[in-house]
Order: C-alpha cells, then sequence, then structure tokens
C-alpha cells in the first residue's frame, strides 16, 4: 500500500542505492568462489597486503574515489571492475524498479540479473560458472516463478528443463561429430537457471542471441590472431543474452518471426 503511493522517482533511486550495496556483495562472490573462498566468512582484504578494508572504505563507489583507486595500505591499485559492477549493479536495481514497478517481481528480476552480472564476470576471467550461482539460483527461480514471477511455476520449470536441455543436446552432437569437447557443463547448468527465470520460449532466444554475440567475439579473436580452438567465455554472452531477452524478449521474438514468413 505504501509503495503504490511513492513516486515512480523515489522507488528507483532506492533500488540504484540498494543495487550498490548488492553490487559491493556482487564483488566478493567474484572473487571468492572461483578460489573456493567463502563469501560469508572472513572480512575482505586488500589481496596484495592482506589489510582488512575497513568500513568506511567500503562504501560503494564512493569510497574507490576518495581513495583514489589505491588500497589504503600498500596503496597498490584496486581494479576498475569494483566500482563498475557497483554501478552496474545500481543500475540494474533501478531499471527493475521502473520496469516492474514497487513488487515482488522487481525484486525477483534483479536477482536474476545480478547474479547474471556475477556469472559473467567470474566466467570472463576464470572459464569457470560456480554451481552455487547456476545451480543455487535456479532453485530460488522455481520458487520465485511459484510466487512472485508472472509466468508461474510451470512455465519456469519448463524453461529450466527447455534451457538446460537444449544446451546438453548441442553438447552432447558437437562432442560426438567433432570427437571433443565444445561447451562446459556449467554452460547447460546456467541455462537451467536462465530458464526458469524467463520460461520455455525466452531462454531459447537468450541462447540464440548469446550464440550471435558469441560469434562476433570469435570473429574478433580470430582477427587478432587467436586460433578456432580458442575458448570462448559463453557464459559471458549468455548472461547478455538473457538480459537482453528479460527486457527486449518480444520484440526480438517479432522481429525474428518477420523472417520466418513468406
Amino acid at each position: 500500500m505504501i509503495a503504490s503511493v511513492l513516486p515512480a522517482s523515489f522507488v528507483a533511486a532506492f533500488a540504484a542505492l540498494f543495487g550498490l550495496v548488492i553490487g559491493s556483495f556482487l564483488n566478493v562472490l567474484i572473487h571468492r568462489l572461483p578460489r573456493d573462498e567463502s563469501p560469508w566468512r572472513g572480512r575482505s582484504h586488500c589481496p596484495r597486503c592482506r589489510r582488512p578494508v575497513r568500513w568506511y572504505e567500503n562504501v560503494p563507489v564512493l569510497s574507490f574515489v576518495l581513495l583514489r583507486g589505491r588500497c589504503a595500505g600498500c596503496r597498490g591499485r584496486i581494479s576498475w571492475r569494483y566500482p563498475l559492477v557497483e554501478l552496474a549493479s545500481g543500475i540494474l536495481g533501478a531499471v527493475c524498479a521502473w520496469r516492474f514497478g514497487p513488487s515482488g517481481a522487481a525484486i525477483a528480476y534483479f536477482v536474476f540479473l545480478a547474479t547474471l552480472l556475477a556469472i559473467a564476470c567470474i566466467d570472463w576471467d576464470h572459464r569457470i560458472i560456480p554451481d552455487e550461482l547456476s545451480l543455487g539460483v535456479a532453485v530460488v527461480g522455481l520458487v520465485l516463478g511459484a510466487t512472485v514471477m508472472p509466468h508461474g511455476f510451470v512455465r519456469a520449470l519448463l524453461g529450466a528443463v527447455a534451457g538446460a536441455g537444449f544446451l546438453w543436446g548441442v553438447a552432447a552432437l558437437y562432442k560426438k561429430t567433432r570427437g571433443v569437447e565444445g561447451m562446459g557443463f556449467g554452460d547447460v547448468k546456467m541455462a537451467g537457471m536462465i530458464g526458469a527465470f524467463l520460461g520455455p520460449v525466452q531462454v531459447l532466444l537468450a541462447i540464440f542471441v548469446a550464440s550471435f554475440l558469441g560469434s562476433l567475439w570469435g570473429m574478433v579473436l580470430l582477427a587478432r590472431g587467436g586460433g578456432r580452438r580458442t575458448m570462448v567465455a559463453f557464459g559471458t554472452f549468455l548472461a547478455a543474452g538473457a538480459a537482453l531477452c528479460l527486457f527486449l524478449g518480444e520484440p526480438l521474438q517479432r522481429w525474428y518471426a518477420g523472417f520466418l514468413r513468406p
């Protein structure tokens, strides 16, 4: 009731601040999960000098600016990724509030987009997709599908099966015809997670968009002298395709259907 009378700009601003805070936690996940470190235990610290980060040095974006991008202890450079992830998370929070209003669906889709952001960064750097983010959030997606997301539990379940099943089939076919692994099973599990949030039709569209984006990047790598077997972080492109389909899925469907008409 209170949320319904608040100005949309206020809701979006609050969601942006909330997103900034979550972005700080995403940075913890991005750094620790690939190293098999717990994101829940232990204070944040400088990876070089191991100095613990004090609370006032951990304010999203602002601390990076005030510290001029350097550790307060050893003065080592802090990666630009930290404030960029926080900013991206803040923007995603505001966009979800603007697109879906002050609702459970807005929170659900923000969880989805924040997970995609973390996976995109981890897979780009390490070529892995942690099960905590794929399988764990897939279960969350099924629960949210049964409660607050508009497509419901059945479509969430069908989406998870369609996404994982389609990519598993592609990977199995590639291995059978080429004799080598062409796709990690982490991508398959991630596709299942995406399907739980997008449903069976949109997840297939997301895979198509990701394949297109990944092909473009592959051509860039070839132009730079990379080989045809150069590994591509497909999870990163799958995250981008899923985010695009969340907001532009229906227009993309209509655009693609236009090519199929005689």
